[in-house]
């Protein structure tokens, strides 16, 4: 009997009880700040003209803080479920295999040698330290037979993230624009705008759209390269658009609010615990869940020391260091 036989509720449950938490949890987050503001104040400030002091800070503040915070929920937590599929690794997350860390080199080595980039041009250059640095993972992983052992991967992502992280920390040093890569990479929505999201959104949106309609490929790759090619499938090739989709992802992710880690490992696995094995369920679940769970990081960080900020990425690890050990201790079987 599979998982999904087990699990006596239907999907379409499952999936507009994600949406009502979600849905709950961004009021929440738009209502509780260092303003005080009411659902009233939200309302009006989203739905008329009305204006002062508390619409302003709702409309031009918050209102993009939060958007910004689901899209980067939904991209990372998509792009670390597509990672544990493709792999078959329950430790893969873009945090931790080298991705975050190419983005942020790649940001830091355009800050420094074309400070006048434009924030199109930041993107494409995060795009590019991504995969710059997913493939230093891979091919490290590749080097030794036996293919891509769970921990090997994590070993090598481990040692290409250190060495990423110290070329963008030496870039800073020496072109003294330390503090201007901080501001990029602290991992936070605070700054996030409009005119950024105009950029990044549809690029995740096409990130999270093409891993859709690749889901049940994914679901069968999940299984074994063997079932997938037995089944007609063109494995290389749709290896090749998954890489390209993550890349997309967490490479969008970096440029709007720099290193996020834990959140692709952690959400895919409690959405496993919920929903089965069949990725047609799990990456819609999981981009719901990764929204909620921004949400709610972001406004634990605005709020638990109002009116100074905690970084969100304190607040996700302090949740994700604590999940990654437990799912090492049980060998990646704790929510599969």
């Amino acid at each position: 009997m599979t998982k999904e036989n087990q699990h006596s509720i239907p999907f379409i449950y499952k999936f507009i009880a994600g949406i009502l938490a979600f849905f709950c949890m961004f009021i929440i987050s738009m209502v509780f700040g260092a303003a005080d503001t009411t659902i009233k104040d939200v309302w009006l400030a989203l739905t008329s003209q009305a204006t002062g002091d508390k619409m302003s800070i709702i409309r031009e503040i918050r209102f993009p803080r939060e958007v910004a915070a689901i899209f980067v929920g939904a991209a990372l937590a998509i792009s670390g479920a597509i990672m544990q599929g493709m792999t078959r690794n329950p430790l893969a997350d873009p945090g931790l295999l080298g991705l975050t860390a190419g983005a942020n080199a790649a940001l830091a080595l355009t800050i420094a040698f074309n400070p006048s980039a434009n924030y199109l041009g930041i993107l494409i250059a995060c795009f590019i330290g991504a995969a710059v640095g997913a493939l230093m993972v891979f091919g490290m992983g590749a080097l030794k037979k036996g293919g891509f052992s769970p921990f090997r991967i994590v070993l090598a992502g481990a040692a290409v993230s250190a060495f990423l992280y110290a070329i963008a920390e030496g870039i800073g040093i020496y072109f003294k624009i330390s503090k201007d890569v901080s501001m990029w990479t602290a991992g936070g929505m605070i700054g996030a705008s409009w005119n950024q999201l105009q950029i990044i959104i549809p690029f995740i949106l096409i990130g999270i759209l093409i891993s859709l309609l690749l889901s049940r490929q994914l679901t069968i790759l999940s299984l074994s390269e063997e079932i997938a090619v037995g089944l007609g499938q063109k494995t290389t090739q749709i290896k090749t658009i998954l890489f390209i989709v993550i890349t997309l992802l967490a490479g969008a992710s970096v440029a709007l609010v720099g290193n996020m880690a834990f959140i692709g490992l952690m959400v895919p696995h409690i959405v496993r615990a919920i929903v089965g094995t069949d990725y047609r369920f799990i990456l819609p679940m999981s981009g719901i869940v990764g929204a909620t769970f921004m949400l709610f990081a972001d406004t634990l960080g605005r709020t638990i020391n109002s009116p100074y900020e905690t970084p969100v990425a304190a607040i996700v690890a302090m949740f994700g260091l604590p999940f990654f050990l437990f799912i090492v201790r049980k060998g990646g079987k704790a929510f599969s």
